[in-house]
């Protein structure tokens, strides 16, 4: 199943993750992160956008295993609704997301996103490929394009990482939407692991990512633009904050991320 097949199963029924979207001993965290978010997207009022999200990855989402999702509203303001989503497996917590949907409404403040970083062409930058066995399993789902900072496991000391990503096998006519772009910021290994100079493996305890809204008008088969910069390191924890662009330079999402690497 690809992704958008997983996005259609119904989030009342029992949701069982290929094997091939594994990430090392649990379901790749932008995919737990966006089931959770279609459940909460289909609770939260139609005209009020996602305007940020909150996941803490509390235990590992188990590849195979039946995944339920709950969703509790919070409060129904009058522009701003609060949602919070669970992913649970054997009656427990493994996936924790809060959700903030908003109406716009006019204001005399507007600022410009900062301009994305000039990097290579895709085809020109180096290719990051499915290696079965070597890399996690849910890349074969993604064509990553390495066009900044270094490789995992490569020594390079760069505070700043990243490069071109799409889904693959996806219809190039999808629409991207807010499920799309979770699995695409979360496909990039984190930044801390180039770091190093052997494998290690790393996860994400927290994660925020902030919606640019109403989203650029894009398709998944599309490349989009990701770099993430380590902003601090220390004690086996990592605080990396993140951005993707569109092709075209125009920014979709921000992100933020805590990350634990046990070397």
């Amino acid at each position: 199943m690809n992704f958008f097949e997983l996005m259609q199963i119904p989030s009342d029924s029992a949701i069982r993750i290929p094997a091939h979207w594994g990430q090392g001993r649990s379901v790749f965290g932008g995919l737990a992160a966006a089931l959770v978010y279609k459940a909460l997207r289909e609770r939260a009022p139609a005209d009020r956008p996602v305007r940020s999200l909150a996941m803490t990855f509390v235990a590992p989402m188990q590849c195979e295993a039946p995944v339920h999702l709950e969703v509790e509203v919070l409060r129904e303001g009058r522009a701003v609704s609060q949602l919070l989503g669970r992913a649970l497996q054997n009656g427990e917590v493994v996936t924790l997301v809060q959700a903030s949907f908003g109406a716009g409404r006019p204001s005399v403040v507007a600022v410009d996103a900062e301009p994305a970083p000039a990097l290579k062409a895709p085809d020109e930058c180096q290719s990051f490929p499915y290696l079965p066995g070597i890399t996690p399993e849910f890349t074969r789902h993604l064509e990553m394009n390495w066009g900044q900072g270094g490789l995992p496991f490569s020594a390079t000391p760069a505070r700043e990482m990243g490069g071109w990503v799409r889904l693959r096998g996806e219809s190039p006519h999808q629409p991207v939407d807010e499920a799309a772009l979770l699995a695409l910021v979360d496909a990039w290994p984190p930044a801390l692991l180039s770091h190093l100079s052997r494998p290690a493996p790393g996860s994400s305890l927290t994660w925020t990512i902030e919606f640019v809204q109403p989203l650029p008008v894009a398709d998944v088969g599309e490349y989009f633009l990701y770099q993430a910069r380590i902003e601090h390191a220390r004690d086996g924890y990592g605080h990396v904050a993140a951005n993707l662009w569109t092709a075209g330079g125009e920014l979709a999402a921000i992100s933020r991320q805590t990350v634990v690497v046990f070397d």
